[in-house]
């Protein structure tokens, strides 16, 4: 899988974070919002191994519901906001820093699993 004959060594985060192909840098990893590209467009990488799973939601989860959750309880701890505000603050920001989220989380953990020749694991008979 991690065959990178002829190419220059890549930062799989930076890669990853810029949704750029793990092996040449260059060509783009998601054909869509979230929606990995079948190969690289650049070099040809097949992006078959790419299985991020549910990884990125679970990073996500957790990253944004501590930050919009601490931002929403200081919010109501120190002005006291009618409810209609609250959802008017804390419902578009978490949609926007989810989809924001997802797909920076993905193309790191898709960068990081060819960086890393990560596999589905396999019986040895």
């Amino acid at each position: 899988m991690n065959d990178n004959k002829g190419y220059p060594p890549i930062e799989p985060i930076a890669a990853g974070l810029k949704g750029r192909c793990p092996r040449c840098g260059k060509g783009r990893l998601f054909s869509g919002l979230l929606s990995i590209a079948p190969d690289c467009d650049e070099c040809g990488l097949d992006y078959s191994f790419a299985d991020a799973g549910d990884g990125p939601a679970v990073f996500v989860i957790l990253i944004i519901g501590f930050i919009v959750v601490g931002l929403a309880l200081w919010t109501e701890v120190s002005f006291n906001p009618p409810l209609w505000l609250h959802f008017m603050l804390w419902i578009p920001l978490t949609l926007v820093l989810s989809l924001g989220g997802l797909r920076l989380i993905k193309g790191v953990l898709v960068t990081l699993q060819y960086a890393n020749k990560a596999a589905e694991g396999r019986l040895d008979r």
